[in-house]
């Protein structure tokens, strides 16, 4: 099956370079040039990934990203000019997936979009204990492998796929403390650095919309150690 992007900046030119890349390796493509125009595309179209710039006009990615992630787990890949830490980090609380510092080569491009399809949809099957559907019951959650779903008390929540493999990876394994380089390699399926912090911002905004639902702290830090769900 042919995957669908939605490519997001106000520069016409980068727009269209990527989407010659990306249409290069066998992806469906469709631009669009500031927030207004994606939320518009999103609404009368089904997309499987949405690369999204941050500076742009009528609307600017960081709250396009912001009203998608109110409607939709669309992986979204950020790409910005600004390269400074909180920026990054101001990005993924918003909610993306994933975060690109423009300049970019457009092979790391490709290579991060096909991580991001890879996580949201074919997620590491491995992870999954003997289960007829791979459904997990963790407290008042019930989080369905299958269909990238999480239910609280019967009540749905939304979570981005980054998400979703994070809490399934915990949830998978009760009880047992994950590193931060550990999750990222699991779900990120990268090399991980020292530095990042991407797994500590994606634990933050998960943890958040868990306990807005349940009133519950399911994610437990252990400090120095990492992150574990308890039985």
């Amino acid at each position: 099956m042919t995957r669908r992007i939605l490519i997001v900046d106000d520069d016409r030119e980068i727009a269209g370079l990527i989407g010659i890349y990306l249409k290069n390796e066998g992806f469906e493509i469709e631009l669009a040039h500031d927030g207004k125009d994606a939320l518009d595309k999103l609404e009368r179209e089904s997309y499987d990934l949405v690369v999204l710039d941050v500076m742009m006009p009528r609307l600017d990615g960081l709250e396009a990203c912001r009203r998608i992630r109110e409607r939709q787990g669309i992986p979204i890949l950020m790409v910005s000019a600004k390269s400074e830490d909180m920026d990054k980090i101001l990005g993924l609380m918003t909610g993306a997936d994933d975060y690109m510092i423009k300049p970019f080569n457009p092979l790391e491009l490709l290579a991060r979009v096909k991580s991001l399809l890879r996580r949201s949809y074919q997620y590491n099957a491995a992870l999954s204990p003997p289960s007829d559907d791979g459904t997990l019951t963790v407290g008042p959650l019930r989080i369905h492998k299958r269909s990238h779903t999480v239910e609280a008390d019967g009540k749905p929540i939304r979570l981005t796929s980054t998400e979703f493999g994070i809490l399934y990876l915990l949830a998978s394994h009760p009880g047992r403390v994950f590193s931060a380089e550990e999750i990222f390699q699991h779900v990120w399926k990268e090399k991980f650095f020292e530095s990042n912090n991407t797994v500590m911002v994606h634990i933050s905004k998960l943890r958040d919309k868990l306990e807005q639902e349940t009133s519950d702290k399911l994610i437990t830090t252990v400090w120095g150690v990492g992150y574990k769900i308890d039985p």
